[in-house]
């Protein structure tokens, strides 16, 4: 990717001198293009967003009129005129921007007062920054459980807001994001009750319609600045697929070597080399174990080079991630295997090449992390290590779907019943609600108050209506999804606390059993305490990892649109998903064989949310020359393979989503495929498949037959996560289904019958996964529909939602 050459502007009148000559006594003499204009708006009162790459000076472009801003209200008498608030979706972000900020305004004396507000600030400090300090730099979690309910504490603060910056916008879709637009507007509300109308600034990573998604999360017109003009250094841009190894999968399948060891290994070539880099890696444990392979093979090259490499990620203790940041910042470290914590905007300059491992989910994140490496400006390298998934498969073999293709729209819906009833009722406790907050609150507002009514959780009195529980509203929800309190992983012989493990991950990640790795070190799982949300662990060095199983049961609550593709039927609805993880795998390190399976006893979890779904006919099965025995799986197949391609079509990830594919489902009487959202309520992944199913399932089938491998392979059907042990598939089956469902599909052409093709029984299996084990090992696992049953019945299940949270890096905020 050839360099480019940047484009200068000059900074608008309104800007104080004493701010554009603190910005020049930090090396910036005129400010890029984008730059001027998002102030330009900003001095006017509009809401803006912009939409540039990684490293274009989005920051300053908000901060300065933020800090001019901030500079008059320090001239009021009481010293704080105007006040600005800074979300960010993570703490590390938060405390990175303080830094930056202390930096950029030391010059203006005391005048701007930036502090951190989260769960890591000591109480004594609290207080100090409720009342006197006008930039206050906190996150979504923060805001809706600890600010908002308690705003009369804030009363001064808020009184004065004159802007609300939201960084790395596009982080907020699905229901993360649904949630955060409410919390945006509760916000709103109180501050229009204490006389303040702030202005919103908006900072994303390149995304389409950057507008839109802002308007949708602030529930204000926003206007968008798309053009970077910014220079950026030459970056090479390497597509990485890991070799075949002689090693074959549980049914005997082809297997890579997985993306995890390929990733150590290039991790440790680039620190004997001396190259700063980061390695990015989709689970928390995959990012423990390419940290310790990689410190395990430095250690044999020069031994002082081991204690630069180490893991950054969620559920560390606080004091643990701010040593790393202050290593990172210093070069003290050399390479660091993160989890997105660290991909959301932490400024890392000087960093030379970024590791990939395994496509992130959608395009906007691939750049948001590629984009960490030459920050200064200087030429650097990034690699995409693919593993072996279809979707990974398909973009190394297919790079214009990386590089030819626009990145993908933020997708929120603030209106989802799910997310909008628990933020009406904490609304309800900060202020009574009334008929006039409807609008703000969006269009099913006002139908839902009879339900909460009916609850008893709100009561009307004479023309608003009250919060009636003594407990907290703010704690009816956890906006990250993550349904409950974190399960605290403690040693058991000392007692110490090592970190913390989302609820909604915990059955698959700290089961009994388990194997935990954090720091470099491993512990097995003695007890998992689900009354008490304690994991009893002790320090061991099994040669193994571990992967959670289960099995999972669907039913349809509500069909909402139904669309006929000949005889068959695409449908989109609401469904009931019934999850209970059963048993887990010990997987060899590195290679991932497996070594046995050991039951659980653990209570079963259930979800309603929303669902797409396809349905075929007898005769279409005949058409398609898919007998009895090989249904189930051409049917199961051809579910791991549409999972595995719709992060193209939706803003979504592989583990955002989860699917069922029965050959006799007892509510459509017919073989059926379903894909759902991994979230209470759904997160529009789901409608956005229903909405493209005609192209979704095209690349489906595509992908499947252009896979060379014979019977099926983890690049084309077989899941990382598939609790049947990626048992029953059936790849020719699958082609041949597909084939004959798009042949119905509204504006399809006519097309010949399905050529013949060898009809042996298909033998996929599942293969290596990625050592660190990502699919229940990092939250969700594949299992049957029916349990018990699933054999008999052929049915398959891809499971979804646990790992999205970990992407996501759980409980940043309280």
């Amino acid at each position: 990717m050839p360099p480019r050459i940047g484009s200068h502007a000059d900074w608008p009148e309104q800007i104080r001198p004493e701010v554009i000559d603190a910005i020049r006594s930090a090396g910036i003499d005129r400010p890029w293009a984008h730059q001027a204009r998002m102030s330009e708006h900003a001095l006017r009162g509009e809401s803006v967003v912009v939409a540039s790459g990684t490293a274009s000076g989005k920051s300053l472009a908000y901060l300065a009129p933020v800090l001019s801003t901030l500079l008059d209200g320090s001239e009021a008498p009481n010293g704080r005129g105007a006040t600005a608030l800074y979300l960010a979706p993570t703490k590390a972000l938060a405390a990175d921007q303080r830094r930056a900020v202390r930096e950029l305004a030391a010059p203006l004396g005391s005048a701007v007062r930036p502090a951190v507000y989260d769960g890591d600030t000591p109480v004594e400090e609290r207080e100090w920054v409720r009342q006197y300090a006008n930039y206050v730099l906190t996150n979504p979690d923060m805001l809706h459980r600890g600010i908002l309910p308690s705003h009369p504490r804030w009363s001064s603060f808020l009184r004065a807001l004159r802007y609300v910056v939201i960084d790395e916008c596009h982080s907020y879709r699905g229901v993360f994001g649904s949630h955060v637009a409410q919390v945006i507007r509760r916000l709103r509300r109180i501050c229009a009750r204490y006389g303040s109308e702030p202005v919103f600034l908006l900072a994303s990573a390149t995304a389409a319609e950057p507008a839109h998604a802002a308007t949708r999360l602030t529930g204000l017109p926003v206007v968008e600045i798309t053009e970077d003009t910014s220079p950026r250094g030459e970056v090479v841009f390497a597509l990485w697929e890991p070799p075949l190894t002689e090693l074959h999968g549980e049914q005997g399948a082809p297997v890579r070597r997985t993306a995890t060891a390929e990733t150590a290994d290039l991790l440790t070539d680039l620190a004997v080399q001396g190259v700063r880099s980061v390695a990015f890696v989709r689970s928390r444990r995959g990012a423990e174990l390419i940290a310790l392979i990689a410190q395990e093979r430095l250690a044999e090259v020069d031994r002082s080079l081991p204690g630069r490499i180490a893991a950054y990620r969620g559920g560390y203790l606080p004091e643990e991630r701010r040593a790393l940041e202050r290593a990172l910042h210093s070069g003290d470290l050399l390479g660091l295997a993160a989890t997105t914590a660290l991909e959301l905007g932490v400024d890392v300059s000087g960093l030379d090449a970024v590791v990939i491992a395994g496509y992130p989910g959608t395009r906007a994140s691939l750049w948001q992390q590629a984009g960490r490496a030459g920050r200064s400006g200087q030429g650097a390298l990034a690699v995409l290590v693919a593993r072996d998934d279809p979707l990974d498969t398909y973009l190394v073999h297919h790079p214009e779907a990386l590089f030819d293709q626009p990145v993908e729209s933020t997708v929120l819906d603030p209106d989802n019943p799910y997310v909008l009833t628990p933020h009406l009722c904490a609304a309800a406790a900060e202020l009574p609600l009334t008929e006039a907050d409807f609008p703000l609150f969006g269009p099913t507002a006002a139908g839902l108050l009879p339900q909460l009514e009916a609850a008893s959780l709100l009561r009307r009195r004479a023309t608003a209506w009250h919060w009636t529980r003594r407990e907290r509203a703010a704690d009816l929800t956890d906006i990250r999804g993550q349904g409950g309190a974190p399960v605290q992983v403690v040693e058991a012989g000392t007692g110490r606390l090592l970190g913390t493990v989302d609820a909604a991950a915990a059955h698959t990640t700290v089961h009994d059993g388990a194997v935990h790795l954090h720091q470099g070190r491993t512990y097995v799982v003695q007890r998992l305490d689900l009354d008490d949300d304690v994991a009893l662990v002790e320090e061991a060095s099994p040669p193994y990892s571990t992967t959670a199983r289960d099995t999972t049961a669907i039913a349809i609550l509500e069909t909402d649109t139904e669309v006929p593709w000949g005889d068959a039927r695409l449908c989109f609805g609401s469904v009931e998903v019934t999850n209970q993880v059963v048993s887990f795998l010990r997987r060899k390190l590195i290679t991932g064989e497996v070594l046995g399976e050991t039951k659980l006893d653990l209570p079963p979890r259930t979800l309603r949310t929303r669902a797409v779904w396809w349905t075929v006919t007898e005769d279409q099965l005949d058409a398609a020359r898919v007998g009895p025995e090989q249904l189930g799986g051409a049917l199961h197949a051809a579910e791991h393979a549409s999972i595995g391609l719709l992060p193209l079509f939706a803003t979504c990830d592989r583990w955002d989503i989860g699917g069922v594919s029965v050959p006799l489902h007892p509510d459509t009487l017919l073989p059926t495929v379903f894909v759902y959202d991994g979230h209470p309520g759904g997160a529009g992944f789901a409608e956005r498949a229903f909405h493209t199913a005609a192209e979704w399932l095209s690349a489906t089938r595509q992908a499947i037959a252009s896979c060379e491998c014979e019977a099926g392979c983890p690049s084309c059907i077989q899941s990382p996560k598939c609790g049947n042990g990626n048992d029953p598939l059936h790849k020719r089956g699958a082609i041949r289904l597909l084939a004959e469902l798009l042949r119905g599909a509204p504006g399809a052409a006519p097309t010949a019958p399905t050529a013949p093709t060898d009809d042996r029984p298909a033998d996929e299996a599942e293969g290596a996964g990625e050592g660190a084990g990502h699919g229940a090992g990092e939250g969700v696992g594949e299992g049957a529909v029916d349990g018990a049953n699933a054999r008999d019945l052929s049915e398959g299940r891809e499971g979804a939602g646990a790992e999205a949270r970990d992407l996501s890096e759980g409980r940043e905020g309280v």
